[in-house]
């Protein structure tokens, strides 16, 4: 990173939904911010990663084959490795993800909507 970034002001500048883009990294970790609308990701997991969520603005609730963690405004949650979850936000909903590099946001699913290590942006 190479100055500073307003979190706030960088999601308002998101114009795609589901689609991360990176604001920064640590180490071999990447911070990314999204923008969520309703159900357009597939059913996944990250066979090796953690992934947290960290919800800035809205509401998010993660599906998994077992329960469902409805998440708002200020909190935060991590996905264990290798678990199946499905994001879901009735309403726009801005997250900050934090993830190793590498990670994609769909795990192991292809999809239109897969964004390739390669091809994430950083804002």
């Amino acid at each position: 990173m190479k100055s500073k970034i307003n979190i706030q002001v960088a999601l308002n500048n998101i114009s795609n939904h589901f689609s991360p883009q990176i604001i920064g990294e640590v180490n071999d970790v990447y911070i990314k911010i999204v923008k969520i609308l309703g159900e357009k990701v597939p059913w996944h997991n990250h066979k090796g990663e953690d992934e947290l969520f960290y919800i800035v603005k809205g509401e998010l609730t993660l599906k998994f084959r077992d329960r469902e963690v409805h998440l708002k405004e200020g909190d935060l949650y991590v996905v264990p490795k290798g678990e199946d979850h499905l994001p879901i936000a009735p309403k726009e909903c801005w997250v900050l993800l934090i993830e190793p590099k590498g990670t994609k946001h769909t795990g192991e699913i292809e999809f239109e909507r897969t964004v390739a290590e390669d091809e994430q942006h950083w804002i």
